[in-house]
């Protein structure tokens, strides 16, 4: 699939965030140019805390968090605007058609994709830069619920536990460019032309 869209991962930290609604707003200013990826919020909270108390396997656990993702963008998508749930490949490219923001479910694109770990190493901040590798967007935009200081490098936001585990990995396969924002780069409307916040460095 070719598309000129830019992927947009919203971090779950939102979900209860008076930042949430600008945000929204300023992405569904660009219906038909993005694709937003939700994070899984309290309900892959959920998730981590029955592992822990049930015991059950990362395989489960990993199905049961792609499941969390498609619960938060239901609920995003239930706030109003231009967003509509969708799972597959084509309802991604006919709600960007119909200039529409399709919130992606990776459930069940992903639940036995071999280049997708079953693990916690891997959340809604890699599954991102698989779907903006797969649609080929050339940037990808993750929005944090933190400042980004000046400097920072893949790896040291790995080592800080802004970015997840495998995002290392997942970055070297895309061959886009990935903004990381916080609240302070939150614009009024988006321009998938000209992403804000910081611009990931290539080379470390």
């Amino acid at each position: 699939m070719s598309s000129a869209a830019m992927v947009v991962r919203l971090g779950g930290s939102h979900a209860f965030s008076p930042l949430l609604r600008p945000w929204l707003a300023a992405i569904g200013a660009a219906a038909g140019r993005v694709v937003l990826v939700p994070g899984g919020g309290p309900f892959a909270d959920a998730v981590r805390s029955a592992q822990t108390a049930m015991g059950f396997d990362d395989l489960a656990a990993h199905s049961m968090a792609l499941l969390a993702m498609a619960q938060y963008g239901f609920a995003l998508a239930g706030l109003g605007g231009p967003f509509v749930p969708v799972d597959t490949m084509e309802a991604l490219r006919e709600a960007l058609a119909d200039r529409r923001v399709p919130v992606w479910s990776p459930w069940p694109m992903l639940r036995d994709a071999p280049d997708v770990p079953a693990s916690w190493d891997v959340t809604s901040d890699s599954l991102a830069l698989w779907l903006a590798r797969a649609i080929s967007a050339p940037h990808l935009l993750v929005i944090k619920h933190v400042e980004t200081p000046p400097g920072a490098t893949v790896r040291s936001l790995v080592a800080q536990g802004v970015l997840d585990a495998a995002f290392p990995h997942f970055f070297d396969t895309y061959p886009g460019a990935v903004y990381i924002v916080g609240p302070d780069d939150l614009p009024a409307a988006l321009d998938p032309d000209r992403p804000p916040g910081r611009r990931l460095p290539r080379s470390e």
